[in-house]
């Protein structure tokens, strides 16, 4: 794609020489919180968030007061306001003053304005097409290889995405979310689902949500493991709908770490509730690796452990869906 917004080398000082997308693309959000103040002014904010920790017997659940995330939280996802508005991910309708790296001709990496992490990346296609993994899973693998310092995230449409209309990924600093520490603390409780020289997967039940894992070095055997998961999971959907979900990706000690959590609802009930009971959140991988997202400080302040544990028995798959989605997976996984 050729494009007057797409940085180019010399704007960022870089060796044109230099192909390190890590490296190119921390230049390229410092030179954008340096040139456009919509970014700037809410990086700079997040340094005045309020923080909570909701501790738990074996982990802790964070809680972000993060007042400029209330566009995100709050979208209308149903088809007609989606068809109503303009998709703020399509290239034509980027601000005048947002710029962005190409990525394999495929995707446009762009500084999210409205941050969560301290370096915050949203990746939409170039093409405005349906948010789905499938079929893209390979270029997710791709970026969280390409950003080893990000956790690549995907949001399904119905599962925490904003533009459920054009398909996208997010990235933020790896560090954040405390999945990213408890996973390692918590394998010796997993459930094995199925285990070789090449790749592990595997199921974590008693985590507030429940999820599936997938661990290799192979990028192929990624893509055919996952496939097995996203095929079972499509089963339990109706036919058109991608199966509710969201995934973390991440890249580190050269292996992938793939962390699948399967989804029952898109937002809790007192989402749609009145009066007190009313609580803006929508869940989306962020929540679920461990961080509430709540851009109302009413919202922050009534969050306590049974409040927490509600949302997560509502939006995450069952107990008994859990157990069935394990015995079924072993049987799938017996015919590699």
């Amino acid at each position: 794609m050729t494009s007057d917004k797409i940085v180019s080398h010399t704007e960022l000082g870089i060796d044109s020489q230099n192909t390190d997308l890590l490296y190119i693309t921390k230049s390229f959000i410092k030179q954008q919180l340096n040139n456009w103040d919509l970014p700037a002014k809410n990086y700079r904010g997040l340094q005045d968030v309020q923080i909570k920790n909701i501790d738990f017997e074996d982990f802790t659940i964070k809680v972000q007061f993060n007042p400029h995330r209330i566009k995100s939280s709050a979208a209308k996802v149903d088809k007609t306001s989606i068809a109503n508005r303009k998709c703020f991910l399509c290239y034509t309708n980027l601000p005048d003053q947002q710029r962005m790296l190409d990525y394999k001709n495929e995707y446009m990496i762009l500084v999210n304005p409205f941050p969560i992490f301290s370096e915050h990346l949203t990746i939409p296609h170039y093409h405005h097409i349906r948010q789905r993994i499938d079929g893209n899973f390979l270029r997710f693998l791709d970026l969280s290889y390409d950003l080893q310092d990000f956790v690549v995230f995907y949001n399904g449409p119905w599962c925490g995405a904003s533009a459920p209309d054009h398909l996208h990924f997010q990235a933020g600093n790896k560090n954040f979310m405390p999945v990213e520490d408890d996973y390692e603390r918590f394998k010796p409780y997993y459930d094995t689902i199925y285990e070789n020289s090449d790749i592990s997967v595997t199921g974590m039940k008693n985590y507030l949500r429940k999820f599936i894992a997938l661990e290799s070095g192979d990028r192929n055997a990624l893509h055919k493991a996952f496939a097995v998961v996203f095929d079972y999971l499509q089963n339990l959907s109706y036919e058109d709908e991608e199966p509710m979900m969201n995934i973390l990706a991440s890249y580190e000690k050269d292996k992938w770490r793939i962390i699948i959590f399967p989804r029952n609802k898109h937002r809790p009930d007192q989402y749609y509730s009145e009066g007190t009971d009313e609580l803006l959140l929508s869940p989306g991988a962020v929540d679920f690796g461990g961080v509430l997202i709540t851009p109302r400080e009413e919202d922050f302040n009534k969050l306590d452990q049974d409040f927490v544990a509600d949302i997560f028995n509502q939006v995450s798959v069952s107990d008994e869906q859990y157990k069935e989605m394990i015995e079924s997976l072993k049987r799938s996984f017996q015919d590699w």
